[in-house]
């Protein structure tokens, strides 16, 4: 076997990375995508820490233009924004956990060939997922609950993901079948099984999942502009909704003369601060789950 002297291993330590042309494009339109992504959230930030009359000339691009804390001084004064802010987050964590629950509770026994009506079930939870009774039949659904102008309205409809769950069963079918075997062998119950044998091989796949619940409960506006009325019952997102058409209605208001100055001066950043204010929250959670977000996805989808 030939040795490699030193000086040729330096050679080969030292040779420049050559790009190919296919890298490049790649790395461009990588490049270009999250400039997509990146500058409206940027552009967002900076109108809302600029001045009005700044915004109404056009000036603010990325950057603030006659910085100013206003519109943020106005949200974090309001008592019924931090409200809304922590009841948004109650909410959403309530939503998210009991949605984990039932879906870790439906995906494992699909999985299971023994489960009778097997094929049924999974018929039922698919079926669900290219119909469904429409926005008024729901509405009169949960009024007759007696669920309307209360926060389980935000909870309980919509609770289980058929989307969701499908990627939960397609990870635990990609299990080896032989750890289960020696956990009955060992005397472990279904439910032991689950909880000491693929729950914990299945972290990635969860906190993938949990994302995708938490994101979407807290984007959510809809459930509650449907069927909430009470004011302390409205998440952040039903606020933002208020106060966009709220600051439309100061802006007519100064058109006419009949507008205050204050709120007249906050009325163009009011929007882009409280969309910062609603945003940020989950901004600051998504990086301690992001590295489990490709693995999930990717691993859940190993075996049908």
């Amino acid at each position: 076997m030939t040795a490699i002297s030193p000086k040729k291993d330096k050679l080969i330590e030292s040779k420049p990375k050559v790009w190919t042309l296919p890298q490049v494009i790649l790395m461009l339109v990588i490049l270009l995508f999250s400039l997509t992504c990146l500058l409206p959230f940027v552009n967002v930030a900076a109108v809302s820490f600029s001045s009005k009359s700044a915004i109404l000339r056009g000036d603010v691009s990325f950057w603030p233009v006659e910085f100013e804390t206003t519109a943020y001084s106005a949200i974090f004064s309001d008592p019924s924004m931090i409200h809304s802010l922590v009841f948004t987050v109650e909410i959403t964590v309530g939503y998210t956990l009991f949605s984990m629950i039932l879906t870790i509770l439906m995906a494992y026994p699909l999985t299971k060939k023994r489960l009778h009506g097997r094929k049924f079930f999974n018929f039922l939870a698919l079926f669900t997922m290219y119909f469904s009774g429409g926005t008024i039949p729901i509405y009169l659904n949960i009024k007759e609950l007696g669920l309307l102008d209360s926060p389980w309205a935000l909870i309980l409809p919509g609770m289980l993901s058929t989307y969701n769950m499908i990627i939960l069963k397609s990870f635990f079918s990609a299990l080896p079948n032989e750890l289960e075997e020696a956990a009955i062998i060992d005397g472990a119950t279904d439910f032991q099984v689950l909880l000491r044998v693929y729950l914990p091989l299945s972290m990635a796949s969860l906190a993938t999942l949990t994302l995708f619940y938490a994101v979407g409960k807290w984007n959510s506006f809809q459930d509650a502009l449907y069927y909430i009325s009470t004011k302390a019952f409205q998440p952040l997102q039903l606020k933002l909704y208020h106060i966009i058409k709220g600051s439309q209605a100061v802006d007519v208001a100064a058109m006419e003369g009949g507008a205050s100055t204050v709120a007249t001066s906050v009325s163009e950043s009011i929007e882009p601060a409280t969309i910062i204010f609603a945003t940020l929250p989950i901004l600051v959670v998504y990086p301690f789950v992001q590295r489990y977000f490709v693995a999930g996805v990717t691993i859940g989808a190993v075996k049908g």
